[in-house]
């Protein structure tokens, strides 16, 4: 009888949300609050997936093969790819599933449970291919975006399946750079509204593809992968009033990041400008592309107010999570303040290795 236990890290996105799916850099970072789960061999031809924390049992047969797919049946695309692979299930496990990344808040819990499943699913069967980050990566968004015809981008399952501190360069052809594997100060606060993903990225990355649309048939030379800040008066002219905020959150989402990218590339990382980058980064996702609600705004002014270095929101919007950065000496002021402007929750997080496998042993 084999156990093996997989586990798979939450992200937190320090530059670059709604980046991803217009082909621009995003710096994300693999934090330590992770999905567990223990799988038991059951001599049988199904595996049971308990998952505790959601208070739910399925059960999956082994040889389905997933022709159809439900909506967000992660487990079932993921079967789907991997069989691709040649990974191919011959034997049940009983599989308990626990974690302590907060559901729907922006730090990836789904695609943390999806990278685990995948990484227990190629440790227990094997797979006709070289099992790198970089693989488990592009399994993990074949699984959960292209399966399903979802608007998402690749920074979750990158994040999750390379860990540390990674650069992702999302636009052709694709690349990924660790830029470094600790970063001082972080904490995430979460806010308890659920945030809003499928309906609000279809929205924004809709007005936004449309807004550079329209300036790539009025300036046919324009390429917003080498676009600067100061074009931005150049270009407005030809954009209709409503997708003004759009083209200019895109502009100045990726002058952010860029500008981070230079700090994160020294051999000292200086948080206090980090921090400015990072708060000229969410008053763009605040004013320009407007997903932050009440919580989100009260926690963030409140960590500032404390004396964090820089805040913003992460991931989709709508709700979720913010992340911060603080001088260590002055974590715990910072998350009481966060804690008393209404978060749920809020804590240090350390940057995380990625998904791996813990044990795998005889029993």
């Amino acid at each position: 009888m084999r156990k093996i236990t997989s586990l798979a890290p939450g992200r937190t996105c320090l530059f670059g949300d709604h980046q991803d799916y217009l082909g621009l850099p995003v710096i994300a970072c693999a934090i330590d609050r992770n999905i567990k789960l223990i799988a038991k061999e059951n001599q049988s031809a199904s595996f049971v997936l308990n998952m505790i924390d959601i208070n739910e049992i399925r059960v999956i047969d082994i040889h389905d093969a997933f022709e159809k797919l439900e909506p967000r049946d992660y487990f079932g695309s993921a079967l789907r790819v991997l069989r691709r692979y040649g990974c191919k299930p011959a034997t049940g496990y009983t599989i308990t599933i626990t974690g302590d990344i907060p559901i729907n808040s922006g730090t990836s819990s789904s695609s943390a449970l999806l990278m685990a499943w995948i990484r227990f699913l190629i440790e227990a069967f094997g797979i006709d291919h070289e099992v790198t980050p970089e693989f488990l990566s592009k399994v993990g968004y074949e699984s959960e975006v292209l399966e399903h015809g979802e608007p998402g981008g690749m920074m979750d399952h990158f994040s999750i399946g390379v860990g540390n501190i990674v650069y992702i360069n999302t636009k052709k052809p694709f690349s990924f750079d660790v830029i470094g594997n600790g970063l001082k100060g972080l904490i995430t606060g979460v806010s308890g509204v659920p945030k809003e993903t499928i309906g609000l990225i279809g929205e924004l990355k809709g007005n936004a593809l449309m807004a550079i649309d329209i300036v790539k048939q009025n300036y046919p030379d324009f390429d917003l992968n080498t676009s600067e800040i100061e074009d931005l008066d150049n270009y407005r002219n030809c954009l209709p009033g409503r997708l003004i905020p759009y083209f200019e959150a895109a502009i100045k989402n990726f002058h952010y990041t860029k500008e981070a990218l230079k700090e994160f590339e020294k051999p000292v990382l200086d948080l206090q400008k980090i921090g400015a980058l990072m708060n000229g980064h969410h008053e763009v996702l605040r004013d320009l592309l407007k997903i932050t609600v009440p919580r989100i705004d009260a926690m963030i002014n409140a960590a500032l107010k404390a004396g964090a270095y820089g805040a913003k929101i992460v991931g989709s919007g709508g709700g979720g999570s913010i992340v911060v950065i603080a001088d260590p000496k002055k974590e715990d002021v910072v998350i009481e303040a966060i804690l008393n402007a209404g978060a749920e929750e809020a804590y240090a997080v350390n940057v995380d290795p990625g998904v791996r496998i813990i044990d795998n042993i005889e029993i």
